[in-house]
């Protein structure tokens, strides 16, 4: 099999554990706090990284140097993105918070203006104008000329998570550590917050195998397996558009499973504003690749 072969499996893969994370995160969050399941997402992904990095021999690595860009990109991924994003899953309809979440890489293209001095093309202005057209009609319900969101802390929650995962893309352009030594050490240094902020918080409560079941999902998929699978993706596949365009696959697959297992209604809504949202992502690809993890 040929490397792009290759890379279109693991981004394929990806891309299909990504699809399931929105009913994980719905799932879990029935039996727990944002907090607590970001906890036990966190130590899981965790521990998963530190072995891959071990077994990569790039151990010597992750102890000896980048604790320094480590020490604030940890407070923002996992921290404060996943804080944010469980947030606004535990208050909104999952397909919302999902869909709201693809506005990240529009997000990082008008952000990418003041911070790295780069300039917006015509279509760039489109593309948010199409794609935030959508967030509108989603936050709104489909109500459009009504400005009272059904749930405006949610959908305060959900555009602030773009805003942070977009922000720590652009600040990470120059972090030349390897991908898997990044993870983990960020991991290294939120998890301990994230102790701290359990302790003083809520606890950490037991409940049932189910819960422990969802939340270990989380960990292992979402920030765990899916993130080696697309970062293999990237780095064999010979020109990166070829994989990024798989991030188009995921919303409907997660609209299904959100209806099939949570028992969520798809709202009208949410298909107009996630069809205007990928519109706007599809506008923006013509021009430029995105950044190499999509989230879903």
């Amino acid at each position: 099999m040929t490397r792009d072969g290759q890379a279109m499996l693991y981004g394929l893969g990806a891309v299909a554990l990504w699809s399931t994370v929105a009913t994980a995160f719905k799932v879990a969050l029935g039996y727990m706090s944002p907090l607590e399941l970001m906890w036990l997402a966190s130590l899981v992904s965790w521990a998963l990284i530190g072995a891959l990095v071990v077994r990569q021999g790039l151990a010597g690595q992750a102890f000896q140097r980048g604790w320094r860009t480590a020490a604030w990109a940890g407070l923002m991924n996992p921290v404060a993105y996943y804080l944010l994003l469980f947030g606004a899953y535990d208050r909104l309809p999952g397909q919302e918070a999902m869909a709201l979440n693809y506005t990240w890489a529009l997000a990082m293209a008008f952000l990418a203006v003041p911070l790295l001095g780069q300039r917006l093309t015509r279509m760039d202005v489109l593309a948010g104008l199409v794609a935030y057209a959508g967030v509108w009609v989603i936050a709104t319900r489909g109500a459009v000329f009504d400005v009272a969101f059904a749930d405006p802390l949610g959908v305060a929650l959900a555009l602030a998570s773009t805003l942070i995962w977009a922000l720590y893309w652009l600040l990470n352009a120059r972090d030349h550590r390897p991908p898997l030594v990044a993870q983990w050490q960020n991991f290294s240094v939120g998890l301990p917050v994230l102790t701290l902020l359990l302790l003083a918080g809520p606890g950490l409560q037991w409940y049932g195998w189910p819960g422990l079941a969802a939340g270990v999902y989380v960990g292992l998929f979402e920030m765990g397996i899916a993130f080696v699978l697309w970062q293999l993706a990237v780095h064999r596949v010979s020109r990166t558009a070829k994989v990024s365009n798989l991030i188009f696959l995921s919303p409907p697959v997660s609209l299904l499973l959100l209806f099939l297992v949570v028992g969520e209604p798809i709202l009208a809504s949410t298909l107009v504003g996630l069809v205007l949202i990928l519109g706007g992502l599809a506008l923006q690809q013509w021009q430029k690749a995105p950044a190499p993890h999509p989230q879903a």
